[in-house]
């Protein structure tokens, strides 16, 4: 299956990008999901968080958070129900309950999980070749991506899966301490969250996975997009291409028009310059009025979905010996856009935290690297060198 994450700048036509992506594909011939919070208007037809045949080849599905968000809160009160009534605790009913900010982030995530184990429906009759995903504007998007790496570790520290080993015993130190001990269900919802998240974790750093940004050239944009690629390259986060949408005509005899296209002409020659060639910059034209439905879809030229990728992760160690000439091993790290004002590094145990600007990651350090001490840091040309010195007392010698 390939998976292609669209987001962009707001107001850049991120929704528009992906739903002419998706009939673009299923049009190729490839059973086609889109996911998208409010995908209706494009597509000109309602859609209901079941997916519907919108076109052949292509189904889509709205992600409803306050539905979902009642759903797993109701299925968690269930699971806990023993512990809350021994705690005295008053249920809550559906009609009482109203969704909790960042409830429209983790319903997308489920949604995304569900893509990622395979999601089939009755209604589109077996499994997808390609699915679609509208992102949220892209400074929600770093960090919603960056989300399942984040809460594994924390359901880690918080719920070590060693610890499950003893759930035999919680009855007789329950007695022992006279007080109750925590419960299957904590455990047992834990691990499901861990699954789950894992799912997603693993679509997200799968190399059938794209990462498409859609932005409208301009200075704003330019500058937008310059801050949030070091943090897309923090959290390993490949970008496919960048989609330069809304492009207005380079010749008009219009003296306002052709001053906004030189405009955008100089923003795409920068985009060109800077993005490399790993990444593709592709230009998709104005389409001189509201995008509504599917005929309008079918004339944007957007870039098709290959058939795999295989984009490089920014995180992935790149480790350099120089103990034989300089008692040394190197750690290098693209961090594209990064500058060293906003970098931060810290060490801690055998992880790494490393920020940059606003984005922050812990990372753990790579087993060579654990029986080192961190020794220097160097940026240049995008690329952050990590010096690490060997520790005698955990490295011996001759090794």
């Amino acid at each position: 299956m390939r998976t292609v994450l669209v987001t962009g700048l707001g107001g850049a036509g991120r929704t528009t990008i992906a739903a002419a992506t998706a009939l673009a594909a299923a049009r190729g011939g490839r059973r086609t999901l889109l996911l998208s919070p409010d995908p209706g208007d494009v597509l000109g037809t309602p859609l209901a968080r079941t997916p519907k045949e919108c076109a052949p080849g292509l189904w889509a599905a709205r992600i409803d958070a306050e539905v979902d968000f009642r759903a797993e809160f109701l299925a968690l009160q269930d699971r806990g129900a023993a512990l809350f009534d021994l705690l005295g605790a008053a249920r809550l009913a559906e009609e009482e309950l109203t969704p909790l900010p960042g409830s429209e982030q983790f319903a997308l995530l489920r949604a995304v999980a569900r893509a990622a184990g395979g999601l089939t429906d009755g209604s589109a009759g077996g499994s997808y070749d390609v699915v679609v995903v509208d992102l949220p504007p892209l400074a929600q998007s770093v960090p919603l991506l960056a989300l399942p790496e984040q809460l594994r570790r924390y359901l880690r520290r918080l719920l070590p899966p060693e610890r499950q080993a003893a759930r035999a015993l919680r009855p007789v130190l329950a007695q022992l301490a006279g007080v109750p001990m925590p419960a299957e269900w904590l455990y047992e919802t834990a691990a499901r969250w861990d699954r789950e998240l894992s799912a997603v974790e693993a679509l997200i750093n799968d190399p059938g996975t794209a990462l498409r940004l859609v932005a409208e050239p301009g200075p704003a944009a330019n500058d937008a997009l310059g801050a949030a690629r070091p943090g897309l390259a923090l959290h390993g986060l490949r970008v496919e291409t960048v989609v330069a949408n809304r492009m207005l005509p380079a010749h008009s005899p219009d003296t306002w028009l052709a001053g906004l296209a030189a405009q955008q002409a100089k923003c795409l020659d920068e985009w060109h310059g800077a993005w490399g060639s790993g990444t593709e910059v592709h230009e998709v034209a104005h389409a001189g009025r509201e995008v509504r439905g599917l005929d309008d879809l079918a004339l944007l030229d957007v870039p098709h979905v290959p058939e795999a990728t295989d984009l490089p992760g920014a995180l992935e160690a790149d480790i350099e010996d120089r103990r034989d000439e300089d008692g040394i091993l190197v750690w290098s790290i693209p961090l594209p856009g990064a500058s060293k004002e906003g970098l931060g590094l810290v060490r801690r145990g055998d992880e790494l935290v490393l920020t940059v600007g606003p984005f922050r990651r812990i990372v753990p350090l790579p087993s060579a690297l654990r029986r080192c001490t961190v020794s220097g840091a160097a940026l240049a040309d995008g690329v952050l060198t990590l010096r690490f010195t060997p520790d005698p007392g955990l490295w011996p010698a001759g090794r």
